[in-house]
């Protein structure tokens, strides 16, 4: 790519025109002495007119300069800038300008340019709208140097990770995995962090400084806990971690527990799961919902999170019956999801601006009426559809009141409310006192318009009338354990008390 540049002499007269070539070349430099160079980068770097660096901390720049070749470098540039997101954009900066403006130039950097380079990922991106071309000179990586030093075949499975971004959560367990960028003690003790989140902290890694770079090769085995003890990090170090199929490994990976789901459920697995369907599991559905909500009530977390895991377990039940179907698997659950919630969170994931949680819940609803509408789905006849009638009827009663008001069908004040529940209980005393064939069907039924009642003050008033009750269901059960007690110690039986004894001790227990 070429620009016009005029040339004018001293007092002002025209000479001529200039081709300038804006191309910005770069030249992998190699893991480490001039062994490492190859005969393509040398000559790129050796017939440059304009020779940069990324950095001159580099086993091969000594030799470079016995060569006498003549360069700059942008270490100034690690001095000036605090995150490494910032060096590279400088970089890049620069060199971008330097092309536009001075023409051709040579950039070397360290390794193979393509390989954990970020300042050639972002020439990649920002040479073609700036009209520079860019041609990348490969040489040898640090990776080549790794493979043999360390001795695996990165076709048996390898990952690559940057220790400057590192998400430990991203790692498969089985393969070869090379951690770069642990320049230094205080990186290893973060790699050795995030490692922990994943493997045992007695795990075996290797530490390798330098690889391939006669005299300075150094490689050390040591337990996970010790990674950041090792001395000597710097610019050329990694850490290595071999694969592994521990259990004690890939027991927190959701793989293994789609595996050991699928192995439950296969004809060498367990009679009992075998023989499970989605409506043989229901019950147990509910059960374990139950139980993970109990574990909240009584902020127990430890407990909460085998009840969760208990919660989980049906569901991966229940998906892995209809993968063995051909419906669907767990995967599709997740993937189902995962959509659903950015789509309905155009706030988070996309440029809607929303004020608070009552605009959150419109953009919610109205999300879900245009996923109808794509699906051809009519829109619901009745303003109550799509609760299910399989919630506990206090949390029905909620939807159903809420759904209502939505359009208006509500009261305006608590006040209100409180009348209506004095009325339903007037009722309820009529049929109370009442007789007739019908006194049990009028009770059953003026007693549901009293807690109907209620449930709808509660909503008003934004109080969660199950965990109203819960809480009371709790202190409820902690007084009548008193009077438990109380007994226990005076050596009596509920059969020996009467309602007098019972009432002063749950009267003690109010107080206490």
């Amino acid at each position: 790519m070429r620009r016009m540049k005029y040339r004018i002499g001293k007092k002002g007269k025209w000479i001529g025109v200039q081709r300038i070539t804006r191309r910005i070349t770069v030249a992998g430099l190699g893991p480490g002495g001039p062994d490492g160079l190859t005969l393509g980068a040398w000559d790129a770097v050796r017939t440059a007119e304009r020779l940069l660096l990324r950095t001159d901390d580099h086993p091969v720049t000594a030799w470079m300069r016995e060569q006498g070749l003549a360069y700059e470098t942008y270490d100034a540039l690690y001095e000036a800038h605090g995150q490494f997101e910032e060096v590279y954009k400088a970089i890049a900066d620069d060199l971008l300008r330097r092309a536009t403006e001075e023409g051709e130039l040579v950039y070397a950097v360290p390794g193979h340019p393509s390989v954990a380079e970020s300042t050639v990922a972002l020439l990649r991106e920002r040479c073609p709208a700036a009209g520079i071309e860019l041609v990348i000179v490969g040489g040898e990586s640090f990776l080549d140097r790794a493979f043999v030093a360390l001795g695996f075949d990165p076709a048996d499975g390898f990952q690559l990770a940057d220790a400057t971004a590192f998400h430990p959560r991203r790692l498969n367990p089985y393969n070869h995995i090379l951690i770069t960028q642990v320049y230094d003690g205080l990186v290893a003790s973060d790699v050795k962090l995030g490692l922990m989140e994943r493997y045992p902290d007695d795990y075996e890694v290797t530490v390798g400084h330098a690889l391939g770079v006669a005299g300075e090769e150094r490689i050390e085995r040591v337990p996970l806990y010790e990674l950041d003890r090792v001395g000597g990090f710097g610019n050329l170090s990694l850490v290595y971690v071999p694969p592994t199929d521990r259990d004690d490994v890939h027991v927190r990976t959701f793989e293994r527990l789609h595996a050991i789901i699928a192995k439950l459920r296969s004809p060498e697995g367990c009679p009992w799961d075998r023989e499970q369907t989605h409506k043989s599991l229901r019950k147990y559905f509910i059960e374990e919902t139950y139980e993970a909500l109990e574990t909240i009530d009584n902020d127990d977390m430890d407990a909460l999170r085998d009840e969760l895991g208990d919660v989980l377990l049906q569901i991966m039940l229940h998906a892995q019956i209809e993968e063995e179907a051909g419906t669907f698997d767990v995967y599709d659950v997740i993937a189902g999801l995962s959509e659903k919630m950015v789509r309905r969170h155009p706030h988070v994931f996309g440029d809607v601006t929303v004020g608070g949680v009552e605009d959150v819940l419109t953009t919610w609803q109205d999300v879900k009426a245009k996923e109808r509408e794509a699906a051809g789905i009519d829109a619901p006849k009745s303003i109550l559809a799509g609760i299910p009638g399989g919630l506990p009827s206090l949390m029905r009663a909620v939807a159903m009141q809420k759904k209502a008001a939505k359009v208006g069908f509500d009261w305006s004040e608590p006040g209100e409310i409180a009348g209506k529940i004095e009325e339903e209980l007037r009722e309820f005393q009529e049929a109370l006192a009442g007789s007739g064939d019908d006194r049990d069907a009028r009770l059953l039924e003026e007693m549901g318009d009293l807690l109907f009642a209620v449930v709808n003050l509660a909503r008003f008033l934004k109080i969660d009338p199950e965990e109203a009750l819960s809480a009371t269901n709790r202190k409820f059960a902690k007084r009548f354990t008193y009077i438990e007690e109380r007994l226990r110690l005076t050596g009596k039986t509920f059969d020996q008390t009467g309602i007098e004894e019972m009432e002063r001790y749950w009267q003690e227990a109010k107080r206490s």
